[in-house]
């Protein structure tokens, strides 16, 4: 059986915990921890959903907000439907089906 596997971005939502309310808040507190990203990689990084995320801005985020990379990324996972045939929809196929077929063109030359 197939997963659907997921995640929730909740930086803004842990930010907002901690009175932090803008990404040009964030920049500062990312600096002290070694961390130089620019005020418009910041604020996409509060307003969007990451893909993809280095571990060390993931732990500067972690001790910024004294949480856990769990608090910051909620994940979800569930059954994916079983996806239905066609097969399984269709009649069966009546006796004289070999009738129903098309039959190879003759090419005849000009007279």
């Amino acid at each position: 059986m197939k997963r659907k596997v997921g995640y929730t971005w909740r930086l803004r939502e842990v930010m907002a915990q901690h009175r932090i309310f803008t990404a040009t808040e964030l920049v500062p507190l990312l600096r002290e921890r070694g961390i130089d990203l620019s005020a418009s990689q910041v604020h996409r990084l509060v307003s969007g959903t990451p893909e993809r995320l280095s571990l060390q801005v993931l732990s500067a985020l972690c001790d910024i907000l004294s949480c856990t990379p769990a608090d910051l990324v909620t994940t979800t996972a569930e059954n994916a439907g079983v996806r239905k045939t066609a097969t399984g929809d269709l009649p069966t196929p009546p006796d004289n089906v070999a009738k129903l077929r098309p039959r190879a063109a003759r090419i005849l030359p000009d007279a």
